[in-house]
């Protein structure tokens, strides 16, 4: 199984990711970013996930990473439906069973989480611009499941998604 956790920049998804994986049998933390990040390096584009080439490659490495994990939890903020869907598409010849869940907050929350991050000036203008554009997207039905991250605990967050997962299978 694959469990996409989607959120904005700051909403806690890697956190509740790695809770995740250690809570549920056999799996793995694939982070698509790292993929990007080469990728970004290479191109000099300001956003990787819109080069159709970090998508394929994601969606290569998650069928490589399911060979060897029955269960592989991957953070991203991925605030266009069309990606998303693209991701979603290309991974269900080779897994069935993909589940979304969308982490979601007030964004003055997201705002504050990020107020409190070690980045630099540029980064963190970057991602104060794409948090804004991913509350705004994650509103939408296209990224339901809705779990609210904010007033809670990732540990919480995590414990109810693993009941999500649980209940799916």
């Amino acid at each position: 199984m694959i469990v996409l956790l989607n959120g904005a920049f700051g909403v806690g998804k890697t956190t509740v990711a790695r809770l995740m994986v250690a809570r549920l049998p056999r799996a793995v933390l694939f982070d698509p970013e790292l993929i990007g990040f080469v990728l970004q390096r290479i191109t000099r584009v300001e956003d990787f996930q819109d080069l159709h080439l970090w998508r394929r490659l994601t969606i290569f490495a998650l069928r490589i990473t399911r060979l060897f994990f029955p269960n592989v939890v991957v953070p991203m903020a991925i605030s266009n439906a069309a990606y998303l869907n693209e991701l979603r598409a290309g991974i269900a010849p080779f897994e069935p069973r993909v589940l979304h869940y969308c982490l979601i907050a007030p964004f003055e929350v997201i705002e504050e989480r990020q107020r409190n991050r070690r980045v630099d000036a540029r980064d963190a203008a970057w991602q104060h611009r794409r948090a804004a554009e991913c509350c705004a997207a994650h509103a939408g039905r296209e990224f339901a499941v809705h779990v609210h991250a904010h007033d809670r605990d990732a540990a919480a967050v995590a414990d109810e998604l693993v009941g999500y997962v649980a209940n799916s299978l």
